[in-house]
């Protein structure tokens, strides 16, 4: 099989498995202690994941701290619910539903939108109440990369925090500032089922779910050691490959981008990161192509709205119409794909839609 749905998840790294190995140890195991026990082997634990909490830190910006979650959904909630309850929160039209759903159940929400391009420029209003600004970096289903660092300026112009969903940035491109930055391991090769929240210092947030306070009094429940380790070692090889996985990218997307030179890019093509492509074909019958081909993984949209039959809203937000946005597929790559699987998926997905007429 071909896996080109890099946006849903990534492969776990080699460096991640082997870090998570050790705090997975039965009976006669040192590894299993829990992280917030006193005892020598709890004592072990801590040690663990305070080093994966540095390894992670890396790759962000100075002055923060990092808070562990169950992943990017669980430290967005935390960050719009936790951040105030009086005023209203804006967030772009094709931000993840983690951030337009949670906004929305919080209070007050307005709705920034996008150009055809798929950015959010910073050239519209928000409303005077606006306690919260919600950018994601690199969108999840297009890629286009969104110009946070005007946002974040925006937002202390208009004495609003700025979050950024960088789930798709994390480990990929430079994280720009902002007051929190929401990520996920399982998005850089790390395991699922766990992620984080960073930070600025000096802001104060109100925790969400009560228990232990585990995580500095902001998020309750006993952290897992091998998780932790295992999104650490990820940020560790993501930090020490970084110009190395960009350029491998690179050269995909310009193979991609030749192999698909018929189909019609999805998103501007310059500003966005280059593991992604979305595209569509007029007439286009997606469900049928996936059928048949079915040895090739790749997506009809965001892996979340998988299955609803409802048109992708970012693709709606950026203009298309349900046709269009019902003719579209998205391919992601990385660091483990090669151009021959390139090269044989383009292959196989151009005869498909052929055979479709098209």
């Amino acid at each position: 099989m071909i896996y080109l749905d890099y946006q849903a998840t990534t492969p776990l790294a080699p460096e991640a498995r082997d870090a998570m190995l050790r705090w997975l140890d039965g009976p006669g195991g040192t590894g299993f202690g829990n992280p917030h026990s006193a005892h020598r082997m709890g004592r072990q634990a801590k040690a663990g994941v305070e080093l994966a909490r540095d390894q992670v830190a890396a790759l962000f910006p100075a002055g923060g701290k990092i808070v562990f979650t169950s992943g990017a959904t669980e430290a967005l909630n935390l960050a719009i619910r936790g951040s105030g309850r009086d005023g209203t929160v804006s967030y772009s039209a094709i931000e993840h539903s983690a951030v337009g759903d949670t906004a929305q159940a919080a209070g007050p929400s307005h709705v920034l939108n996008v150009a055809k391009d798929g950015q959010c420029n910073t050239r519209q209003d928000v409303p005077d109440d606006t306690r919260l600004i919600c950018v994601m970096q690199v969108n999840n289903e297009i890629g286009t990369i969104q110009p946070t660092i005007e946002w974040y300026r925006k937002a202390k112009e208009n004495n609003a925090l700025f979050l950024c969903d960088a789930v798709q940035a994390y480990g990929r491109i430079e994280l720009t500032g902002a007051d929190m930055i929401a990520i996920s391991a399982h998005k850089f090769h790390g395991p699922k089922g766990v992620g984080a929240l960073w930070v600025r210092d000096g802001l104060d947030l109100e925790e969400v779910q009560t228990g232990g306070g585990q995580e500095f009094g902001l998020r309750s429940g006993t952290l897992s050691p091998a998780l932790i380790a295992g999104m650490g070692a990820a940020a560790q090889r993501a930090n020490e490959t970084f110009d190395q996985d960009a350029e491998h990218v690179r050269t995909l997307w310009n193979s991609a981008r030749e192999l698909f030179d018929d189909w019609t890019l999805n998103g501007s093509a310059e500003a966005r990161w280059h593991g992604n492509l979305n595209i569509r074909r007029e007439g286009l019958d997606v469900g049928r192509l996936m059928s048949d081909v079915r040895d090739v993984m790749f997506s009809a949209g965001s892996a979340c709205a998988s299955g609803s039959g409802r048109p992708s809203h970012v693709l709606k937000a950026i203009g298309l119409s349900d046709k269009q946005a019902k003719s579209s597929i998205r391919l992601g790559f990385g660091r483990y794909t090669t151009l021959d699987e390139i090269e044989e998926a383009a292959a196989k997905i151009n005869a498909a839609a052929e055979a479709q007429g098209l």
